[in-house]
């Protein structure tokens, strides 16, 4: 039940991260009606907290390896509490850009730290599914923004909205410090040497590099879903907008039943192999249709969003298993740069792509990455590198029993949560 919990915590403060990093764009009209600000100058404003995330992951990740997940959650999320009501006090753009940059920075230690926390605290059969499961947070922060930002910063403002958001992080963040563990260790693993570094070996690259590849099909489809429909099928924005719900819902859905089916099948990358190759097909399917418009386009356009969305899990947890429990955070954080990269590149320079030559071109191009993330996934099974030692851990249970078969049984005492030291509870 414990291990529940700790995923219902690191769930909860990813989703009100996302609800952060991903509610300012609905401020976009308030911005221009009460400041006069461009498009351009809009979308510099709104992307300061990505900036500062994508900055900042990788050594939040260290700091979780070193200090324990529950300590960089806590102070990071204090820290963006504070950065976002200073936000909502001052004057200018330029102060408030600033402020928001740094919010991002300090909210990133939930991305770096939140998945590591989900993969310490369950075993291999269930890392799959608790790591989907966690994965779900993004399509719920971005639901909570779409219902509650537009309504809000029409009554408030955008310092209204950035109080908001600040108010929802120090809730979690006292949440998280009071009820959250990090997941136990045996004094052993802690007194051991520093596992070889993981990089030494291709497996982390390809994982990196395949769902990188496959970020461009998912922004593919979500940044151009909407006005794919409108452009190309006729419908109201309004509508659009409804049924693209729909897809939020079954890329939610995907992640937890790729999740669980890695589990069933003791493997992240072969699922994740065959997902790439049924998103390579599903994109074909919505570039024909591009093509040839018909109500099946419709179809192919939802399913697109929603499957899109089911790798992303699975990479996560690969990382954290081919690392070991000593390199997951700063592991994870490399994971997390390179996807938040991969996912800022792909609008702008598809959109050139799908302005010039149309949107059977872009989606077909992004079908065919797809494919090319299929021979990317590294074949290896298990979860460990060769010579990389497997630390991570996953209940006391377990523990115990792993000590049983070495011959050097251990006491429920010797059990301490980790961080880089062993100190108590």
């Amino acid at each position: 039940m414990r291990r529940w919990m700790m995923l219902a915590l690191g769930t909860t403060a990813q989703t009100v991260a996302c609800t952060f990093l991903y509610g300012l764009p609905y401020t976009s009209e308030t911005l221009r009606r009460d400041n006069g600000l461009t498009l351009g100058q809009v979308g510099l404003l709104i992307a300061c907290p990505t900036v500062g995330l994508v900055l900042t992951l990788v050594a939040w990740g260290a700091l979780a390896d070193r200090f324990g997940e529950r300590e960089v959650i806590t102070s990071g999320l204090a820290m963006t509490t504070v950065l976002l009501s200073l936000g909502s006090a001052v004057n200018g753009l330029v102060p408030l850009g600033v402020l928001l940059a740094l919010a991002g920075a300090a909210s990133a230690s939930v991305s770096a730290a939140s998945g590591r926390l989900v993969v310490g605290w369950f075993s291999a059969r269930e890392r799959g599914l608790a790591m989907g499961i966690r994965q779900t947070s993004t399509p719920l922060g971005m639901g909570i923004a779409a219902l509650i930002v537009p309504t809000l910063a029409a009554r408030s403002g955008v310092k209204g909205t950035v109080l908001f958001c600040a108010a929802l992080c120090g809730v979690v963040a006292v949440l998280v410090g009071s009820l959250t563990s990090d997941p136990p260790r045996t004094v052993q693993s802690v007194a051991q040497e520093p596992a070889a570094n993981p990089y030494r070996h291709a497996g982390l690259w390809r994982i990196h590099a395949s769902s990188a590849l496959l970020c461009v099909p998912q922004f593919a489809a979500n940044a151009f879903a909407m006005v794919f429909l409108i452009d190309v099928r006729g419908w109201s924005a309004v509508h659009a907008g409804q049924l693209l719900v729909v897809s939020q819902v079954l890329g939610a859905v995907s992640r937890v039943v790729a999740g669980r089916w890695s589990d069933r099948v003791g493997s992240r990358v072969r699922p994740m192999r065959q997902l790439s190759v049924c998103i390579a097909v599903v994109m074909g399917a919505t570039a024909l249709g591009a093509l040839w418009p018909s109500p099946v386009t419709d179809l192919a356009m939802i399913v697109a969003c929603g499957i899109t969305a089911s790798t992303n899990g699975l990479a996560f947890t690969a990382t954290a298993e081919l690392a070991g429990r000593s390199w997951s955070g700063r592991a994870m954080g490399v994971q997390n740069t390179g996807q938040n990269l991969a996912a800022s590149l792909t609008p702008p320079l598809l959109g050139g792509l799908i302005g010039s030559a149309g949107y059977a071109w872009g989606f077909m191009l992004a079908g065919v990455l797809a494919g090319a993330a299929c021979f990317m996934i590294p074949t290896l099974e298990g979860g460990a590198l060769p010579g990389s030692r497997q630390d991570v851990a996953a209940g006391s249970d377990e523990l115990v029993q792993a000590a049983r078969q070495k011959g050097k049984e251990k006491s429920p005492a010797d059990l301490v949560p980790g961080g880089g030291t062993a100190r108590g509870s």
